[in-house]
C-alpha cells in the first residue's frame, strides 16, 4: 500500500449481517484514483482489511463463512473502520469484547462507522454519548432505551458526528460508504463505484419510505396488504373512499369498517397518512417546490396540503424544508444539529 492508499478496516464475527461487510467492502474496493503524471492510468484508493473479532473466521447470520486478514491484536494503522451490525455483536460478551478494542483505537482512526446495528459496540464504547446517531429502523427504540444519552434520528440513511458515521439497516451501509467516497475523492469517484456497483449514488428520502408502508402491510390481512400497495403507488390518483371500496369490491361502510378493524384507522386516514408520509422525502428532493410536492401526492390544492402536513408533523413544508433539506454537498440546515453533523436523506 502506497502513502495515498487510504486503509479501511471491517469488523467480522460469528453472527455478523454478511452484508453489512460485504457491501462496504465492495464499495471501497471498486474505488480508483488518478495516478499522478500518468492521465490514463488509476490506482486503488483503498486497501480494504478485515479484522477478526471472534476468530479468525466468522460464520454469518446467512451461514457464509468469512475469513478474517488479520487477528485483533494484529491491526495495521487504519484510516476507516467499519462496525457492520449483526446478531452475535448483540451478545454481551462480544458487545464488551468490540467496544473495549473500538475505544482502543478511536484515538488513532480518522473515521469509525456503523452499519445498522454496528451502533451498539460504538455506543457502548461511550464513543457517542451526547451524539445524532441513526441505525435500524427496528432497533432504534431499543437503542434510544438502552444508550439515552445518544440523539437516536430513525428515520436517516445516515448520520454524521464529529468523527463518527452510523447507518441505517443492510443497504444503507453501501449508500455511507459511497458518500465518504465522495468526500475523500470526489463526486466523480463516487459516481463511477455506483455505476460499478449498479446502485443510486445517492438515494431520495430517508428509512422511513421502506419501514412506515412495509409496516401496515406486515401486520394487516392479505386483502389490506395488497390496499396499501396500492395507495403508495398512486398517491397522486383519485384515493376517495369510493374509489378504493370499488376497488376492494365492497361498499364504502364495509371498506371503513374492515379498515379499522385491519388498520386501526378510516381508509381517509391511511391516505392521508401515506400521502403525507411521502411528501416528507419528496421535499428535501433538489429544486422542488411546496406546491409541487402538493400536485404530486394528489392534494387539490397547496394550502390544503400546508394545513395537512402542520397538523401532522407540527411544522409547515416549507419549515421543514429549511430545516432539514440537505445541499448536494449533504452537510445538514437543521439549525438545531451541530455544525459538524452531516445527514443521508
Amino acid at each position: 500500500m502506497d502513502a495515498k492508499t487510504r486503509r479501511v478496516g471491517i469488523l467480522v464475527y460469528d453472527g455478523v449481517t454478511a452484508l453489512d461487510v460485504v457491501g462496504p467492502a465492495d464499495a471501497f474496493s471498486s474505488a480508483r484514483r488518478p495516478v499522478k503524471g500518468a492521465s490514463d492510468h488509476t490506482a486503488p484508493a483503498y486497501e480494504v482489511v478485515t479484522i477478526g473479532l471472534t476468530g479468525a473466521k466468522g460464520v454469518a447470520e446467512s451461514g457464509l463463512v468469512l475469513e478474517a486478514s488479520h487477528a485483533l491484536d494484529r491491526v495495521p494503522a487504519l484510516d476507516t473502520l467499519i462496525v457492520p451490525g449483526g446478531r452475535g455483536l448483540r451478545e454481551p460478551a462480544v458487545t464488551a469484547r468490540a467496544s473495549q478494542w473500538i475505544r482502543r483505537r478511536a484515538r488513532r482512526t480518522r473515521r469509525i462507522v456503523s452499519v445498522c446495528t454496528g451502533i451498539y459496540a460504538l455506543a457502548a464504547a461511550g464513543l457517542l454519548d451526547g451524539r445524532h446517531v441513526t441505525t435500524h429502523w427496528r432497533f432504534a427504540d431499543d437503542v434510544a432505551a438502552r444508550f439515552p444519552s445518544l440523539h437516536v434520528h430513525p428515520d436517516e440513511l445516515f448520520v454524521k458526528d464529529g468523527p463518527f458515521y452510523t447507518s441505517a439497516g443492510v443497504t444503507a451501509g453501501i449508500d455511507l460508504s459511497l458518500w465518504l467516497i465522495e468526500q475523500d475523492l470526489g463526486g466523480a469517484a463516487a459516481l463511477g463505484v455506483a455505476r460499478e456497483l449498479v446502485v443510486y449514488v445517492r438515494r431520495d428520502g430517508g428509512q422511513a419510505q421502506f419501514s412506515e408502508p412495509l409496516r401496515f402491510q406486515c401486520d394487516t390481512p392479505q386483502r389490506f396488504t395488497d390496499l396499501v400497495a396500492h395507495v403508495v403507488a398512486h398517491l397522486d390518483d383519485d384515493l376517495s373512499v369510493e374509489a378504493l371500496a370499488a376497488r376492494m369490491a365492497v361498499s364504502t361502510r364495509q371498506l371503513t369498517r374492515q379498515c379499522q378493524e385491519a388498520l386501526g384507522c378510516s381508509p381517509g386516514a391511511l391516505v392521508s397518512r401515506m400521502r403525507l408520509d411521502e411528501a416528507k422525502s419528496r421535499l428535501l428532493r433538489p429544486h422542488t417546490t411546496v406546491e409541487q410536492v402538493a400536485a404530486s401526492i394528489g392534494f387539490g390544492s397547496a394550502d390544503v396540503f400546508r394545513r395537512a402536513f402542520e397538523r401532522r408533523f407540527g411544522v409547515t413544508p416549507s419549515a421543514y424544508q429549511t430545516r432539514f433539506k440537505s445541499r448536494r454537498t449533504g452537510r445538514a440546515g437543521r439549525a438545531d444539529f451541530p455544525p459538524s453533523m452531516e445527514r443521508g436523506i
